[in-house]
């Protein structure tokens, strides 16, 4: 069949989760590193023994390189309903998307029987679809649900890949879509340069990494467009957008090895502060004193790069293993 359907109680009336949980959706376009990040994470979550629930949203991935605790597959399957009302890879996703809102007291009644049997952190690995995020308001009442009824508490990590960073147009393109979808969803967000290990290979960078992770002045792109072929009949659009970014001011982004332990760590505390699973009141994060908020780069007073942890003992993230390799 198309589905297999489960109601949320016998009656059919929805019961709302009392206790507040945290997490963080995964978002970004297709082959960032989004199921990749989610196996990373799951390691690292284990190894900090935060009892962790890692839900696919994906209708469209059934080979994940992680166990997921609830898979949206289970309810649709886009390939069957792409058989079945004759639609392409995009329409069957979004027609999956609208079938899981449309049941959504199925996702809130797996989460609830999650949080039943010990999970109290949510990982979702949403699609790469952009128009989701950016024009489709399916994932932003899907995330209100899960706000209202399941009552979580959660964060936006969006994934980029780095290589945007190589081309002054792409790396614009890829500042509107971030400001778009941060606008669009209203959660707390997390931008994220991922695949940093590859970044020598797509070539060398314009401006130094700070530039780019930072969004420093971006008038300095301007000189590197006008270098670019038939640059001149684009001059005005160019100088809007740029402006546009510029005066909203909000995007910043960290950086991702998910095969760096260090890197992981840093960018989970960046998502317990955003989210605010920090201050809640639980053992791992009373163990744990987190220090400001830096980017990688941040430097002290001295002019050196500060550690990711200053001091170990005190640290929950210290004795954390990550595989070097990701599962295939």
């Amino acid at each position: 069949g198309l589905y297999k359907k489960m109601s949320s109680s016998e009656n059919g009336e929805k019961v709302k989760e009392k206790s507040v949980g945290f997490g963080h959706v995964v978002i970004g376009p297709p082959g960032s590193g989004k199921s990749t990040y989610c196996a990373g994470v799951q390691q690292l979550l284990n190894g900090l023994g935060r009892k962790s629930c890692l839900v696919n949203l994906d209708p469209a991935n059934d080979a994940l390189p992680y166990d997921a605790s609830v898979d949206v597959c289970e309810l649709i399957d886009a390939r069957v309903a792409a058989e079945t009302y004759d639609l392409g890879p995009n329409g069957a996703l979004m027609f999956s998307m609208e079938y899981l809102l449309a049941n959504s007291d199925w996702l809130v009644d797996q989460l609830q029987q999650a949080r039943k049997k010990g999970a109290q952190y949510f990982v979702f690995d949403m699609p790469g679809q952009l128009e989701l995020f950016t024009h489709s308001n399916t994932i932003k009442a899907l995330l209100e649900i899960l706000k209202e009824d399941a009552n979580l508490q959660l964060a936006a990590l969006n994934l980029v890949d780095a290589h945007y960073c190589t081309d002054a147009s792409k790396y614009i393109s890829m500042l509107l879509v971030c400001l778009n979808t941060m606008i669009h969803l209203e959660l707390p967000h997390v931008n994220v340069l991922s695949k940093m290990d590859l970044l020598e290979q797509y070539g060398e960078l314009d401006f130094g990494l700070e530039y780019y992770t930072d969004v420093l002045d971006l008038e300095y792109l301007m000189q590197v467009l006008e270098k670019q072929p038939g640059s001149k009949r684009f001059h005005a659009l160019n100088e809007a957008l740029i402006e546009l970014v510029d005066d909203y001011a909000l995007i910043r982004f960290h950086t991702l090895d998910v095969q760096d332990k260090d890197s992981m760590v840093s960018l989970l505390k960046a998502l317990d502060t955003a989210g605010g699973y920090m201050y809640a009141d639980m053992d791992a994060v009373q163990q744990w004193t987190p220090q400001k908020p830096m980017s990688f780069n941040e430097t002290n007073s001295s002019g050196s790069k500060q550690a990711s942890s200053s001091n170990d003992a005190l640290d929950p993230f210290h004795d954390v293993r990550i595989h070097e390799r990701m599962p295939p």
